[in-house]
């Protein structure tokens, strides 16, 4: 038998709100004039623009906010995704489990990670050893949260941070309870995890 799911309800009766839809959507635009200055082709070369790579499921809600605000502000992006994931739908992670990876050649290309969350940061340099062995010249990460605290694993950080974040569950914009309740249109954290 199954254990049932836990309750999305339940839970957001026992969170704290983080961080509200404004507060997310001002961060949004100053990752994206930070990523604009940085990314910005002053020749337009079609061959130097950024390849936009969204690290599903987590990061599609804060990567197509943040691909919206680039777009405002003039700079061009190639879109794909990937999908590694250590978490399946549990609290706690285990080994890396590649479900898509990018099919677009990233040699000698820039490249732009998104994601929903950079916590301990083991899927995350897992992601950007992968896109080094592909040849990736220069590569970036992009994240609405940061949890704060000392446990971030060596060789990993984000380039772009939207949002610091508690060190407890948090979910909401992307990030999930249980694999619910990432289309919630703010950041909650769990009061008892």
């Amino acid at each position: 038998m199954t254990a049932a799911r836990p309750s999305l309800a339940v839970a957001l009766e026992n969170s704290n709100l983080v961080h509200d839809r404004a507060a997310i959507d001002a961060a949004i635009a100053r990752v994206a004039d930070a990523v604009r200055a940085d990314f910005i082709q002053a020749n337009h070369d079609p061959a130097d623009v950024p390849l936009y790579i969204t690290v599903m499921n987590g990061g599609m809600p804060f990567a197509s906010a943040l691909a919206m605000e680039i777009g405002l502000r003039g700079l061009d992006l190639e879109f794909d995704y990937l999908h590694a994931t250590r978490y399946r739908g549990q609290t706690s992670g285990s080994g890396l489990a590649w479900l898509h990876r990018p099919a677009t050649p990233m040699r000698d290309r820039r490249v732009l990670l998104a994601d929903d969350i950079l916590d301990e940061g083991h899927t995350m340099l897992a992601i950007k050893r992968w896109c080094e062995d592909q040849g990736a010249r220069d590569i970036r990460i992009a994240v609405l949260a940061l949890k704060k605290h000392d446990r971030c694993v060596d060789g990993i950080r984000a380039d772009y941070v939207g949002l610091e974040v508690p060190d407890a569950y948090v979910y909401g914009y992307g990030m999930d309870f249980h694999e619910q309740g990432r289309n919630l249109p703010a950041i909650y954290a769990l009061k008892d995890a």
